[in-house]
C-alpha cells in the first residue's frame, strides 16, 4: 500500500486501533507536521507473536502518514519484567537468553517496518542508555522526581497488592525504567509520542510525568496513545493456538500454520473487525465485503480467506503466502495441485508421515508402499483401492494396480504425497 495521506489519529480511530489518548491536542499535532514516536517491545521470547502485530501495524500507519517511528527493544527492561497484565512475576532470563531474544525480535521488526515514503524506521535497544546508569545516579536523576502515591495507583501495581504474592520492588520500579525511556528519547531523539497496548497506559503516564518534572520542553507537547488488545467478541485473546503462541518468526511457526490459524480461528462475528485492524485494505472495500456476507451469493469463509492472505503476506512475504496456499491446496480433499518439497514439508506436521528407505520405494509397486506405510491393511486391499480409483500419488489419480514408483515421481528426490480416499493423506519421506 502506498503512502496514505490524512490524519493518522483519525485513521486509527476509524479502524478500531485507538483506545485511549494521554495529553490534549495529539490529533492537531499530528496534522501540523511529522511526529517522532516510539513503541517498546520487551524480549520475553525470541519472536513477536500475533498480538504484537497490532503494535507494528499502528507504527506502519504512522509511517504511511509521514511520521518517524522508532521501535525500542527492551534489552534493559527485559531484565526486570513488566508487571502489566501479570498475576505473577515473570521468570528471570539469563543475559544470553535476553540477547538472543533481542536479536530475534529485531529481525521481526526490521522485516515488517520497511522504509516507506522516505521514512526509515529506527530499531534501538534501551540497554544502550540504561545499562550504564548506576543505581545511585538513577535515584538522583529519576527517583527523586517520582511520587510513590502515583506509582501505587497504577493498575499494574494495584492488581498485585491485594494478592498474597504481592509485587517485588524490581517489578514495582519497572514503570520508572519505561518512563525514563520516554524521557531519554524525548531529550535525545525528539520523541513526542509513546504508543502502547491498552495495558501500558500507566507506564506511559509515568513517562509523561517525568518529562513534565525533568524536561525544559515540558509534557504539554508530548502524548501517549494506546491501542486495544487483540481480542474476539467473547473477550478471549487472539494469538493462542493449541500449540501455544502464534509466532511471527517462520522458524517458530511455518507460514502454512500461520495462515491456517487465521483461516480457521476467526468467526464471522469478528472477521470484519480484524480486517479493519490487521490489514491495510480500504475501509470501503471491507464495508462492501461485510454487506455481502448476508447474501445468498456469499461463499462461506471468503472474508476469513482474505484476512489470512493479507496478514500472511504482510508477515511472511509473497513467497511465504504462496507456500501456505500450496500446502493448503495439497491437503484439500481431491485437489490437484502442483507440489514442491516446501509445500509438503509445511503440511508434514498436520498430515500423517512415514519414512521408508529409497530401495523400498524406487522401483517398488505403489500398492506395496501403501501397505508398508499402513495406509491400507494389506497389498491386496491397496490394489483394490487403486482399481476402484481411490488412490492418488502427488495428487494424480493412479489407474494401474501394478504401477511402480520411479525416481521421477519423487518430489525433489525425497518426498511423495499419497492419498487413499479423499481425506486420508500421508507425506512419505524417502531416505
Amino acid at each position: 500500500v502506498s503512502s496514505t495521506p490524512g490524519n493518522v489519529v483519525q485513521i486509527l480511530r476509524e479502524r478500531g486501533l485507538l483506545q485511549d489518548i494521554a495529553g490534549e491536542g495529539l490529533e492537531q499535532a499530528a496534522a501540523n507536521g511529522p511526529l517522532t514516536l516510539y513503541l517498546g517491545f520487551d524480549p520475553t521470547a525470541d519472536s513477536l507473536h500475533l498480538g504484537s502485530l497490532l503494535g507494528l501495524i499502528v507504527l506502519r500507519w504512522f509511517q504511511k502518514c509521514g511520521h518517524k517511528v522508532i521501535a525500542l527493544v527492551g534489552g534493559a527492561t527485559g531484565r526486570v519484567g513488566d508487571p502489566s497484565g501479570r498475576s505473577l512475576e515473570r521468570p528471570v532470563l539469563s543475559e544470553a537468553e535476553i540477547d538472543g531474544n533481542v536479536a530475534g525480535i529485531r529481525r521481526n521488526i526490521e522485516s515488517f517496518l520497511r522504509p516507506e515514503a522516505g521514512s526509515s524506521p529506527s530499531v534501538i535497544n534501551n540497554l544502550d542508555w540504561l545499562g550504564g546508569i548506576s543505581f545511585l545516579d538513577f535515584l538522583r536523576d529519576v527517583g527523586r522526581f517520582s511520587r510513590v502515591n502515583i506509582m501505587l495507583s497504577r493498575d499494574s501495581v494495584k492488581s498485585r497488592l491485594g494478592r498474597e504474592e504481592g509485587i517485588s520492588f524490581t517489578e514495582f520500579t519497572y514503570q520508572l525504567l519505561q518512563g525514563y525511556d520516554f524521557l531519554h528519547l524525548n531529550q535525545h531523539h525528539g520523541v513526542r509520542l509513546q504508543v502502547g497496548g491498552s495495558d501500558q497506559m500507566g507506564n506511559i503516564l509515568t513517562g509523561l510525568d517525568l518529562i513534565r518534572r525533568c524536561s525544559d520542553a515540558g509534557a504539554d507537547s508530548c502524548f501517549g496513545l494506546c491501542f486495544p488488545l487483540l481480542t474476539r467478541t467473547d473477550g478471549t485473546k487472539m494469538g493462542k493456538s493449541a500449540e501455544g503462541a502464534v509466532w511471527l518468526a517462520p522458524e517458530k511457526l511455518s507460514p502454512f500454520k500461520f495462515y491456517q490459524y487465521l483461516l480457521g480461528s476467526v468467526p464471522d462475528t469478528d472477521v470484519i473487525k480484524f480486517l479493519r485492524m490487521l490489514t491495510f485494505l480500504p475501509l470501503a472495500d471491507i464495508a462492501s465485503l461485510e454487506g455481502s456476507m448476508g447474501s445468498a451469493e456469499y461463499k462461506p469463509n471468503t472474508a476469513q480467506r482474505l484476512l489470512a492472505e493479507e496478514v500472511t503476506r504482510m508477515v511472511h512475504g509473497e513467497e511465504g503466502l504462496q507456500q501456505a496456499l500450496k500446502a493448503t491446496e495439497a491437503l484439500a480433499p481431491g485437489k490437484r495441485t502442483q507440489l514442491d518439497a516446501a509445500a509438503l514439508e509445511a503440511i508434514a506436521e498436520d498430515a500423517p508421515t512415514a519414512t521408508l528407505p529409497r530401495e523400498q520405494v524406487v522401483g517398488a509397486p505403489l500398492a506395496d508402499i501403501i501397505a508398508a506405510t499402513g495406509m491400507q491393511p494389506s497389498k491386496g486391499a491397496a490394489k483394490r483401492m487403486i482399481k476402484g480409483g481411490g488412490v492418488r500419488m502427488n495428487n494424480e489419480k493412479v489407474a494401474e494396480e501394478t504401477q511402480t514408483v520411479t525416481e521421477e515421481d519423487l518430489i525433489e528426490g525425497r518426498l511423495l504425497l499419497l492419498a487413499t480416499g479423499k481425506k486420508n493423506k500421508l507425506v512419505l519421506r524417502i531416505e
